[in-house]
C-alpha cells in the first residue's frame, strides 16, 4: 500500500511523512523528488531545458511507479510518499500505473489556510543548500496559484486534512488514524494489469450523424483512446468489443460490429504488442448519446472527433489505425495492417 501525501509546496508534506512512518507499522519513507534530481545526471541537459518541471518528463512518472513497485517487492509493508501532484493527468498516470501492479494508494491532501501556508513558506529555510532559501521560497509562491486551481479535483479525490492549526506530528496522527479506520480510502483509479505476453485487443468505432468518431479519455494514461480493451481468454473478439462498450459507455450494441482493421502492433519494451482489431459499432444518434454513462474510476470524459481532430488527440500509432479503419469503412472492406501500415 502507498500513502500519498499531496498538497502545496510548503504545506509540510515531508515533515508529516517522516512522522507518519513512526505511526504506521512496517512503513518506509519514499521521496520521488530524488528521482527527479538523479535524472539531471542521466538525461542530456537539453532535455531538461524543454520542460519547466521534471514532472513533465514521462520518464520521471514511469520511474516513480517502477521504483515504488520495486521498493514494495523488496521491503513489503507501506510506502509513505510526500509529493505534490497538481496536474490531474499526472496523478491519473501514476496512480493508474500503481493500480496495474495491484498497489492501492491512499491519497491524502494537507490543506492549511492560504495565509498560514504563505507564512510557512516565508519561514522556510534550506540549511543543506547554500543560498537556496529565496529561490525555494519563490518556487513555492509561484505554485500557489496552480495549487489553488487544482484544489477542485484534488479535494474531490483525496482525504483532506486541515493543517492550519496542526504541527507535523499531530497531522501524522490524524492520517494514521484515517488509514487505520479506512476513512482515507483507496483511490478508485483502476487499470488492467500490464501484459506479460502478446495480447489481443478489440476496439469499437462509434459514429455520430456527421461521421465523427467517439473517443474516450482514460484516467490511467495520457491521450485519448477508442472504447475497447483486451480480449479475455476464450472470448470472441467482436463480443469483447461489445462488452467493453457496455462497460465503458453504458451502451448495449444491438448488432455484432463489423470488422474494419486487423493491425499487428510490434513489441516495444516494456510492451509486448500483439493483434489490435477495430470494429464498426455503427451510429449513436443524439438521443442515445445522452445515455452515455462513464465509469468515473476509468474514464474522465468522451467526445466525438473528426479525423483531423483525432490526429491531435490520439497517440500516433492509434491515429494511423483509425485512419485506415475509416478508409476500410468507406470502401466496405477489411484492411490488414502491420504497425499501422497496410500489407498484402
Amino acid at each position: 500500500m502507498i500513502v500519498w501525501i499531496n498538497g502545496a509546496f510548503g504545506a509540510g508534506k515531508t515533515s508529516t511523512a517522516r512522522e507518519l512512518i513512526d505511526l504506521i507499522p512496517n512503513s518506509t519513507f519514499y521521496d520521488p523528488e530524488l528521482i527527479g534530481g538523479q535524472l539531471r545526471y542521466l538525461l542530456p541537459q537539453k532535455r531538461f531545458a524543454e520542460v519547466s518541471d521534471y514532472q513533465d518528463l514521462p520518464i520521471w512518472r514511469r520511474l516513480v511507479v517502477d521504483t515504488a513497485a520495486a521498493l514494495l517487492a523488496e521491503l513489503g509493508g507501506v510506502l509513505v510518499v510526500p509529493m505534490t501532484l497538481l496536474r490531474q493527468e499526472y496523478r491519473d498516470e501514476i496512480f493508474g500505473g500503481l493500480a496495474s501492479r495491484r498497489i492501492p494508494v491512499r491519497h491524502v491532501l494537507l490543506r492549511p489556510d492560504e495565509t498560514i501556508l504563505r507564512g510557512r513558506i516565508a519561514a522556510r529555510e534550506e540549511p543543506d543548500v547554500p543560498d537556496a532559501d529565496q529561490r525555494v521560497r519563490q518556487w513555492a509562491y509561484d505554485h500557489i496559484e496552480p495549487y489553488r486551481t487544482a484544489l477542485g479535483w484534488i479535494a474531490g479525490d483525496a482525504h483532506v486534512v486541515d493543517t492550519s492549526r496542526l504541527d507535523p506530528k499531530e497531522t501524522a496522527q490524524l492520517i494514521a488514524e484515517a488509514v487505520r479506520t479506512g476513512e482515507a480510502a483507496a483511490c478508485e483509479i483502476v487499470q488492467t494489469p500490464e501484459p506479460s505476453a502478446e495480447t489481443l485487443a478489440a476496439g469499437v468505432l462509434i459514429f455520430d450523424e456527421q461521421d465523427r468518431v467517439l473517443l474516450v479519455d482514460p484516467t490511467y494514461k495520457p491521450g485519448w483512446e477508442f472504447p475497447g480493451g483486451v480480449v479475455e481468454r476464450g472470448e470472441a473478439p467482436a463480443r469483447a468489443g461489445m462488452r467493453e462498450v457496455a462497460e465503458e459507455l453504458g451502451i448495449e450494441l444491438e448488432e455484432v460490429p463489423k470488422l474494419l482493421v486487423v493491425d499487428w502492433e510490434p513489441p516495444r519494451p516494456p510492451g509486448y504488442g500483439g493483434l489490435r482489431l477495430l470494429f464498426d459499432g455503427g451510429l449513436l444518434y443524439g438521443a442515445r448519446a445522452s445515455s452515455v454513462l462513464l465509469p468515473g474510476s476509468e474514464l474522465r470524459g468522451w467526445r466525438f472527433a473528426s479525423e483531423q481532430e483525432a490526429a491531435d488527440l490520439l497517440p500516433p500509432n492509434r491515429y494511423e489505425r483509425l485512419r485506415w479503419a475509416l478508409r476500410a469503412r468507406e470502401r466496405g472492406t477489411v484492411l490488414n495492417l502491420e504497425a499501422g501500415v497496410p500489407v498484402g
